[in-house]
This record gives structure tokens, sequence and C-alpha cells, in this order.
């Protein structure tokens, strides 16, 4: 059997309720590996009940910044799925009103407010 292909896409989303700190930009901070590791268990959970959920693999955040003001974080992620025969093409537009419904309305993740109009799938 040849190894799937995986292919990456983006998703970007600002946190209203997660105040933007300097050690946010260290990789190396315990604050850092802390808020990617539920970001990263977060992002995994909503994307694996979607439509991409058979050809799903993982997110990964890779970056905080900070948000417009300093009670927000802005999250960027790189997801992956299998870009298998079988799999459809990523439908970004689809993927995104999913999200958007998982997450009511782009408000809510976990214990995280959303800014609504902040979420970018894949562009």
């Amino acid at each position: 059997t040849t190894a799937a292909i995986l292919e990456p896409f983006t998703v970007n989303f600002t946190i209203t309720n997660l105040p933007y700190t300097s050690d946010l930009e260290n990789p190396d901070s315990a604050r850092f590996r802390a808020t990617r590791r539920v970001m990263n268990t977060l992002l995994d959970r909503l994307l694996k009940d979607s439509s991409i959920g058979p050809a799903f693999h993982g997110c990964e955040a890779t970056d905080f910044r900070p948000g417009s003001d300093r009670d927000q974080t802005r999250v960027d992620a790189v997801c992956t799925y299998s870009k298998e025969p079988w799999a459809a093409p990523l439908d970004r537009v689809g993927l995104y009103h999913q999200v958007s419904n998982k997450t009511r309305g782009i408000t809510q993740l976990g214990p995280y407010s959303l800014d609504k109009d902040s979420l970018y799938v894949n562009g």
C-alpha cells in the first residue's frame, strides 16, 4: 500500500477571552505549549466530526498573535487531511459553514469566545 498524501490547509480565528501576552510569542514557553495543546485538541474534535472527518489527520496551532485589543488572541493553525482517491477534495466553503455551525455561529470553541468575523478556512 502507498502512504497517503497529506494535504495541509489553514484555520485562523480570534479568541476574545484569551488575553494576549508576550509568552505566547515564545514556542518554548509553558503558556505557549499549554495553549497550543488545548487548541489542537479543540480543533481536532471539531474537524473529526465534520465532512472531512474520515480523511482528517490533525491540526497544529502554529502561531498566536495579538488581536485588535489586549483581551484577544489570534490563532493560526495548520491542519492536514489525507488526499485519498475516495476522499472528496477540500470544500473550504462547506467546511467553513460546518465549523460555523459547530461553534454556535463562530462564537464559542470549548471555553473560548470567538470573534464571529474572524474565522478563515484555507484563506
